[in-house]
């Protein structure tokens, strides 16, 4: 998934070892299905044969509709079809390869709009068929929804406790080694390793989307992934960063990068909408919260709003 995940278990016995390597084998197993880098992945043949119908695993054709449901529920801020202007505007080999080259040439490229609509989904034989031109990027759920499914998975093996962090969407529940709640570390967006703020959580999930974490040279100047449906250009909303506290990482994962594209006002009103909290940080690093944010704050930040 093109980032960096830590998982930890809390288990009375000597477990462990046969239930982490278990995540270990289910988190390829997901990166095999998912990935738009591999040729052969679910989510490649999905796209390879936009307009005829495909037929793909349970979980593949779960997080395809629940990016359907999203991109409903934040009135198309969040849009799982944006492949072709990523691609256009230089996102398109993995983040490691497009870091190291030389400034990329972007090309105007649109994708579908308002093709999710027309996405025939049949749950009975796990067959997805998508209109002709439309094209699947999970980025914005997919690091959230394995979390989610991890956490299921090592809740079924008999664990006490969990906490799984899939590139910064992190998944918790259940008591701690030490007791108590998980502390989960929110990163300043303008100074790398350092805190912006700490939240405990006893079950839930914590997600940030930021514009400063994902960039890259241009001939016409950086660029970062997280574009706006409206114009498929990286979002110019006035926010560099949204934290949200949800139930399950794949949902807020898919608010906060849609708090981020919509800005501070219409972020807001999806947020509260979906009856989340969150913390937003604009580009002058001033930092607002929202719903009931402040009520999970450890170590709490200078909060203007």
């Amino acid at each position: 998934m093109g980032s960096d995940c830590f998982v930890r278990v809390v288990v009375d016995d000597d477990r462990a070892g046969p239930i982490l390597e278990r995540v270990v084998e289910k988190m390829a197993e997901l990166e095999q299905r998912w990935s738009r880098f591999i040729p052969d992945s679910e989510l490649s043949q999905l796209n390879d044969h936009a307009g005829a119908p495909v037929f793909v695993s349970p979980e593949t054709f779960a997080i395809i509709s629940l990016a359907i449901d999203a991109w409903r529920a934040t009135d198309g801020h969040f849009d799982p079809t944006l492949l072709d202007a990523l691609r256009g505007s230089g996102y398109d080999k993995t983040f490691d390869d497009i870091a190291a080259r030389a400034p990329f040439e972007a090309v105007e490229a649109t994708s579908l709009q308002g093709g999710l609509n027309d996405v025939d989904l049949d749950a009975r034989s796990f067959v997805i068929q998508t209109p002709p031109g439309l094209h699947f990027d999970l980025g914005g759920i997919g690091k959230g929804y394995a979390a989610d499914c991890l956490f299921t998975q090592v809740t079924e093996d008999g664990v006490s406790g969990a906490c799984l962090d899939f590139g910064g969407d992190v998944r918790v529940g259940g008591a701690t080694a030490e007791g108590g709640g998980w502390p989960i570390v929110i990163d300043d967006p303008f100074h790398p390793g350092e805190d912006l703020a700490v939240l405990g959580l006893g079950d839930g999930s914590v997600t940030t989307s930021s514009r400063l974490r994902r960039t890259w040279s241009t001939t016409s100047g950086k660029a970062h992934h997280l574009l706006d449906p409206a114009t498929s250009q990286p979002s110019q909303s006035g926010l560099a960063s949204v934290t949200v506290i949800a139930a399950h990482a794949a949902w807020g994962e898919v608010h906060a990068k849609a708090a981020l594209i919509a800005g501070a006002q219409e972020g807001a009103a999806l947020i509260e909408r979906a009856g989340l909290s969150a913390m937003f940080v604009a580009d002058g690093g001033e930092t607002i919260p929202v719903g009931h944010f402040e009520a999970f704050l450890i170590e709490r930040p200078t909060l203007e709003g």
